[in-house]
């Protein structure tokens, strides 16, 4: 019972990789996404890119990412948010937390 248990998983942990497009730079936007991510109880990183985009790499179930994933589309008040890029896979390394990376 115990092995069909662990092989039913109904939460897998999922990770998306998302690239936000717009005014996200010098407005708080990685400060806002730890801000929410944490609570979610997601693990992961979000750092500037030196393209003036804001790269974003969270861990967690489906139903927590994709609540990520809606407040990365709207972001802080002072943020304008023209697009987000996203691609969903396989966790890549274990991360523990959530952090700005630099």
């Amino acid at each position: 019972m115990m092995e069909a248990m662990s092989q039913n998983n109904p939460n897998p942990k999922e990770e998306l990789y998302a690239v936000v497009v717009g005014l996200v730079q010098g407005v708080g936007f990685r400060y806002f996404v730890v801000e929410k991510a944490l609570p979610l109880g997601l693990h992961g990183y979000v750092r500037n890119d030196s393209s003036g985009d804001v790269e974003v790499v969270a861990q967690g179930t489906r139903p927590a990412l994709e609540r990520l994933l809606a407040l990365l589309r709207q972001g802080p008040s002072a943020a304008q948010v023209q697009d987000v890029r996203v691609t969903w896979r396989e966790p890549t390394e274990h991360i523990n937390g959530f952090h700005v990376r630099w």
